[in-house]
């Protein structure tokens, strides 16, 4: 019964919600843990009959097994939801999840790159000529600091995009299904025009996406990833670069340069203001770093 629900549900977040095939994953594998606990408890207790107690047991268990807080948070929003959806179908008469919290967590800030660290990233000039695949790399990491890209968003984009990077702005599709218009910096737009002198040798005749593989066909995520890490080693960056901290970095640089909040929140798709304010947080911590190393008042005796 509950792997029929769990399959109902995911289907109606997916058609009508529009929910991004990563957020259904994600709520598939806590709606599976929750089917699995429920499967492993005495006395034929079921989704009709989950009190909040065993909830609470399901938290202990899992923050036991080493699962963070905010893990367990993104659980819990997952189950509750799920009850609310068998509630409104009356499937089941109460939410055993309303009012259950998950342990508290650290708050930590998202890793960003300084303007040096990002100017170092992203510089090419080593004499060489570059191969089809290093300039599609530089495209691709020109975008993400240009624009704030998510990397979902960068790999979805296709060969129709060309006219707008021609404008300088370039349309995506977000989360949940949300359109927005980025602006595109010159740098990035250099960087993928001498991307696509070379893309032909790489792609396939018939494949759509802006940016491929090594196979021709639309770029995977991961490789994405790995390409960048790789990268930032070779640059001599010690800690590890990923697409998302790219993300934070042009977030928090124009609101240093900027402190107009609403138009980075706009350029990087959050649905709530909260999101976008971390980064003036990011924002104080560099400050209070550089007021105690150069403050005549803030040295130590």
């Amino acid at each position: 019964m509950i792997q029929s629900a769990i399959e109902r549900h995911l289907d109606e977040l997916a058609r009508q919600r529009r929910q991004s095939p990563h957020t259904i994953s994600n709520y598939r594998r806590d709606l599976d843990t929750l089917e699995r606990l429920i499967g492993e408890l005495p006395g034929g207790v079921s989704c009709a009959n989950l009190q909040a107690h065993h909830v609470r047991h399901f938290v202990a268990q899992l923050h036991a097994s080493g699962l963070s807080g905010r893990s367990l948070a993104r659980t819990l929003s997952a189950w509750r939801g799920f009850f609310r959806w068998l509630g409104a179908r009356g499937e089941v008469a109460a939410n055993p999840v309303d009012g259950i919290k998950a342990p508290r967590r650290a708050h930590r800030l998202p890793k960003a790159l300084s303007v040096d660290e990002a100017n170092r990233l992203l510089q090419t000039d080593d004499g060489k000529e570059p191969e089809a695949l290093e300039l599609r790399d530089r495209a691709m990491f020109e975008l993400f600091y240009s624009s704030g890209l998510r990397l979902a968003e960068l790999v979805s984009l296709d060969l129709s995009c060309l006219p707008d990077l021609a404008d300088g702005q370039v349309r995506v599709l977000g989360k949940r299904g949300k359109t927005r218009i980025v602006p595109v910096g010159s740098c990035a737009r250099q960087a993928i025009d001498r991307w696509m002198e070379k893309r032909a040798l790489v792609a396939r005749a018939e494949e759509a996406a802006l940016f491929v593989g090594r196979r021709g066909a639309r770029i995977h995520p991961r490789v994405v990833e790995e390409r960048l890490k790789r990268h930032a080693m070779a640059q001599g960056m010690a800690i590890g670069v990923h697409p998302h901290m790219l993300r934070h970095s042009v977030a928090s640089h124009l609101l240093q340069s900027s402190g107009d909040l609403r138009a980075v929140q706009e350029m990087l798709g959050h649905a709530s203001i909260a999101s976008t304010q971390v980064y003036t947080h990011l924002d104080f911590q560099h400050l209070a770093l550089v007021y105690d190393a150069t403050h005549p008042r803030a040295k130590r005796k």
